[in-house]
Formats: C-alpha cells, sequence, structure tokens
C-alpha cells in the first residue's frame, strides 16, 4: 500500500516538472517577428506559438457581416419589428423586465448611486447598437434578422432614446455619424503598457 502511495507522488511529481518546464520553454520562445508588406497594407503578425494563420480575402468574404452589410432601415420599419421580436424582453417601451435589461432611459443617472446604463445613458456608438443587434439579437434566435431589419430595429431604439427621429433612415453611411450622449464617456486607457 504505501509502495503505491510512494509511486503515485512520483509520478505527479514527474507529471509536474514535466508541465512546468514546457510553460517556462513556451513562455521563454522569441515571438515571430511582424512582417510588412512593401505595398502600404497593414502588418502581419502570426501567433506566438505558432498557431493560427494570417486571415486571407476569402475569410473575410465569408464573415462580410464583421464590417457591416448594405441596408437601411427607419424607427417606422423598427417598431413592427420590435414589437415581433423584442417587446418580451425588453418591454413595450425598452423599459426592461427582471430578467431583461432596460434599452431606453436612464439620462443622467451614470454619475448617480442608481445608474441605469441603457442605449441612450450609456452605449457611446450607435455602430456598437447595430452590431450588437446583428450579432446576438433576438436572444431566441441571434443572427436570424437581415440587414435591412438590423437597420430598422437599431433606428427604433436610437429613435425610443431621443436619439434620432423616427424618420431618419439609418444605413451603413449614417450609422457611423450618428452622435451618441455618452460619446465622450469613455476615455483611453492611460496605463503606459496599453496601446
Amino acid at each position: 500500500m504505501r509502495k503505491r502511495n510512494i509511486l503515485y507522488a512520483l509520478t505527479a511529481f514527474a507529471l509536474t516538472a514535466t508541465a512546468a518546464d514546457f510553460a517556462k520553454r513556451a513562455y521563454a520562445a522569441e515571438p515571430e517577428k511582424i512582417a510588412s508588406q512593401k505595398s502600404g497594407s497593414a502588418a502581419v503578425q502570426t501567433g506566438r506559438y505558432g498557431l493560427g494563420r494570417p486571415a486571407t480575402s476569402a475569410d473575410f468574404a465569408r464573415h462580410e457581416y464583421l464590417v457591416g452589410p448594405k441596408g437601411r432601415g427607419t424607427a417606422g420599419a423598427g417598431r413592427a419589428i420590435y414589437l415581433q421580436s423584442c417587446v418580451t424582453c425588453h418591454g413595450l417601451r425598452g423599459e426592461g423586465t427582471n430578467e431583461y435589461p432596460a434599452l431606453v432611459g436612464g439620462k443622467d443617472t451614470l454619475k448617480s448611486d442608481n445608474p441605469l446604463p441603457t442605449i441612450g445613458s450609456y452605449w457611446p456608438y450607435a455602430t456598437t447598437v447595430w452590431d450588437y443587434v446583428n450579432r446576438a439579437m433576438p436572444y431566441q434566435n441571434p443572427g436570424s434578422l437581415k440587414p435591412d431589419e438590423v437597420y430598422a430595429v437599431t433606428a427604433y431604439l436610437l429613435a425610443m432614446n431621443g436619439i434620432v427621429s423616427e424618420y431618419f433612415e439609418l444605413n451603413e453611411r449614417t450609422l457611423p455619424q450618428v452622435r451618441m450622449p455618452n460619446f465622450d464617456g469613455f476615455v483611453a486607457d492611460p496605463r503606459p503598457d496599453v496601446k
């Protein structure tokens, strides 16, 4: 019995030493150099541990939604989509429910003892709202909205917060131009080691 316990302890020690040695060598490995193309395009960097590969144009084509496809929508069109797909979780007026957050309200509450972070009070960019709706909503079926529907719902959410009028057409050109109330509320990280 005692010999078996000693054997287990020695095996555990050997495995721990091997893992520590592997981690030490992997951490000390010199990162691969950043290669820059003469054509002026962005520098390409490969992984430190030899994992992955540089993205190709075919990779980007498969994920066109990451940048935001062409489309357009108004709050009027977005209201119908909101009532069909969003109202159950976020309430009729975007006030939220016990389980899901409010999307409307909270103006001037971020510095209070009871902040209400909503699209109108917290989010600094309208493009982030569009992207979140596009990727993650509706909760039960994320990514199922067509680009025009995403633009329309986003326009409706912005209109409910008083950021755009209900007739404002949101599209790939106008979306980045929308100035959110909390645009200046975020600051760059001042730590010298963060770039």
